[in-house]
């Protein structure tokens, strides 16, 4: 019988009251990530940033996905911090060891919001702290978290790009968690826009290199499990 792809996937480390502290530092991660993987065939494995280097937390991982989390600390691109939230740059440094440790062995990797963000950044690009208002996204702020779920907006995918071959079609409809946004992709290629150019896709060469804006585990429409399913199938060995 074969072994199913092993996954890594980044948590994030969020500060909340328990029974133990008001303020109890705990390694989170929304289950929906790991359910994704799980049934998309691979085995989903949690990858926190202690008492290993990258690429001994990589040894015996088929792919890597980042998840979400707060915002990117700007220094970490070389910006000044205007509009910064949960920001954390030894998350950011962390993981952009992990992304650049995964590339080097030709490992795919999915990222997710935060995660795509991430890919950019260690591609050379850099962020943008506030969402230009031909973007026509809405302010997170001012929806309650049903609304934030519910709303949708399209992104346009680019001709012969991974990610229109994944969905099958040319545009996709999408939820909005995010208040950054990538400015500049580096090396990568963007393949997905929405309203005004925002990017909403990225993705590079070799086996698997994808980065989407958008949170595809928090939506139930049934083209967003393609994304975690090509994912998978390109972690998979003989």
């Amino acid at each position: 019988m074969s072994r199913r792809p092993r996954i890594a996937i980044t948590p994030w480390r969020r500060v909340v009251p328990t029974y133990l502290a008001e303020r109890t530092v705990l390694d989170a991660l929304d289950p929906a990530y790991s359910e994704r993987v799980a049934d998309a065939g691979a085995l989903p494995m949690i990858v926190p940033r202690a008492g290993a280097s990258a690429a001994e937390a990589l040894d015996g991982f088929d792919g890597l996905l980042l998840s979400g989390g707060g915002d990117v600390d700007p220094s970490t691109y070389g910006a000044a911090p205007e509009n910064v939230a949960d920001a954390d740059p030894a998350a950011d440094a962390w993981e952009l060891e992990l992304v650049r440790e995964a590339r080097s062995r030709e490992l795919p990797v999915l990222g997710v919001c935060r995660g795509a963000q991430l890919l950019a950044v260690a591609a050379g690009g850099r962020l943008a702290q506030r969402l230009p208002a031909v973007a026509a996204h809405r302010d997170i702020a001012e929806l309650t978290p049903e609304e934030i779920l519910a709303e949708r907006h399209p992104v346009e995918l680019a001709e012969g790009s991974r990610v229109r071959a994944i969905f099958g079609a040319g545009r996709v409809d999408v939820n909005t968690i995010h208040h950054h946004a990538i400015a500049d992709a580096g090396t990568l290629a963007v393949t997905g826009r929405a309203a005004g150019g925002l990017v909403e896709a990225i993705e590079g060469d070799g086996p698997f290199l994808v980065g989407v804006q958008w949170h595809p585990e928090k939506m139930s429409e049934p083209d967003q499990r393609l994304l975690f399913e090509a994912f998978v199938r390109s972690t998979a060995t003989p």
